[in-house]
């Protein structure tokens, strides 16, 4: 029976090279579940379809009798790095065997020297140390449990069983990062059974045989696998970028350290850009914002009001012996476009349809008759043209992006006489 491979990062996470000697070595004869979200950007992942890398190569699982890498687990993504300057495409752990796979094979009982990126592993620590950090202060402070965790190459995600304000979410974000100035020492250790039975912790799941204990005092106690930062120093900064309800609960994401600091430099770079258009002070761009939103409302009125008056202009005019009637308009607010056509529908016997925007951008299309059914009509025009839309026998809506002249055609085709402000009679 092959042992369980030994995990060197809980010994020191802050080793990133180590030798190993290879236990075994197995032609991989399925895909890989999902790429490695950090090694896609370097044109490392594998080929979602076979169980060979994008190069075409075979993949192969290896067993090492110990190991740096840490693999998928925990809601964690597995590290990134190398075995013999080889990438690893993916890490996973099974009944305490841990696989890395490669696209180049390793004999049984060689030695190979592995090199963990040490710059994804270690924001992978901030974000967990963060995250234990916050969850935490939540359970403390509000009972409530971490139900789900995420941490990903960009997104830290958190789900509680229960829901939180504004204001409490600023408040457990405020005490966080005082646990951060503080810079306390962050133990993690496999604890004897006795201990474990009289220590009160946190647990996502039953867990049987050893459990590792990760100690942040004053903050938490929980049963975690992943490495962590030495000290709550190191985590730089914990910053709450957004929640929403969840399942019954909240999710909740973060941003930790280097993450935290590129998010805040994004979120500069768009509001200086922001305050530059609007030509205010960063401070006063969202109230710049906002002006402008009740300005462009106001106009949108005043657009609205004009396209009204006019579209009724325009109605008046059609012919008393116009039956059917395709029409072509530029851009229309949507309730002008359907009071346009309902007023056309009152007037003539037939079909009326009216088509607003251009080849370009595509048509919003409103289809109408007092006295048949157009569904029949519009079944065609979803059929024979790119269009999408529904609606009853009376009416029907959607959008379209063939050109002017294919919608001619295609209402030609149908046998439709048009009189009146016929179709062929606008064609450009």
């Amino acid at each position: 029976m092959m042992p369980n491979t030994i995990k060197l990062y809980d010994n020191d996470a802050y080793q990133t090279h180590f030798c190993a000697s290879v236990l075994s070595c197995e032609l991989r004869d399925k895909p890989l579940d999902k790429p490695q979200s950090h090694l896609q950007s370097q044109s490392q992942c594998h080929s979602p379809n076979d169980g060979k890398a994008d190069s075409g190569k075979p993949l192969y699982d290896i067993i090492l009798d110990q190991t740096l890498f840490f693999p998928e687990e925990g809601g964690q993504n597995a590290d990134s790095g190398s075995l013999n300057s080889h990438p690893i495409l993916d890490v996973q752990i099974k009944d305490g065997l841990i696989r890395h796979t490669t696209d180049v094979p390793f004999s049984p009982g060689s030695q190979v020297e592995g090199q963990i990126d040490w710059q994804p592993r270690y924001s992978n620590m901030q974000q967990h140390s963060g995250e234990h950090i916050l969850s935490g202060l939540v359970h403390a402070r509000f009972g409530y449990d971490n139900v789900g965790f995420h941490l990903g190459i960009k997104n830290v995600t958190l789900d509680f069983n229960g829901f939180f304000t504004p204001e409490q979410l600023e408040q457990i974000e405020s005490l966080a990062n005082e646990a951060i100035w503080k810079n306390i020492a962050i133990d993690a250790a496999y604890l004897p059974k006795e201990q474990l039975d009289a220590l009160e912790y946190r647990s996502k799941i039953e867990l049987t045989g050893p459990v590792r204990i990760v100690t942040i005092p004053g903050y938490d106690v929980c049963a975690c696998c992943a490495p962590h930062v030495k000290r709550t120093g190191e985590i730089g900064l914990i910053k709450i970028t957004d929640a929403i309800k969840y399942k019954g609960g909240m999710r909740i994401s973060i941003q930790c350290g280097d993450r935290a600091l590129e998010d805040y430099r994004m979120k500069q770079q768009q509001l200086s850009a922001v305050s530059v258009l609007l030509s205010a002070k960063l401070e006063a761009a969202a109230d710049a914002v906002g002006r402008l939103k009740d300005e462009n409302f106001a106009l949108k009125g005043q657009i609205m009001a004009l396209q009204t008056a006019l579209m009724e202009q325009k109605a008046n005019a059609v012919p008393a012996d116009a039956a059917n009637l395709l029409l072509f308009e530029p851009r229309l607010e949507s309730g002008v476009h359907k009071k346009y056509v309902n007023l056309l529908a009152a007037k003539c016997p037939g079909i009326c349809a009216v088509f607003a925007g251009s080849d370009r951008e595509g048509y919003r299309y409103l289809i109408a008759s007092s006295s048949q059914d157009v569904r029949p009509l519009h079944d065609r025009l979803k059929k024979e043209l790119p269009a999408k839309g529904g609606g009853s026998k009376e009416m029907v809506q959607g959008s379209c992006s063939a050109s002017r002249e294919q919608v001619y055609s295609l209402f030609d085709s149908c046998g439709i006489p048009f009189t009146g402000q016929a179709a062929k009679d606008q064609r450009p």
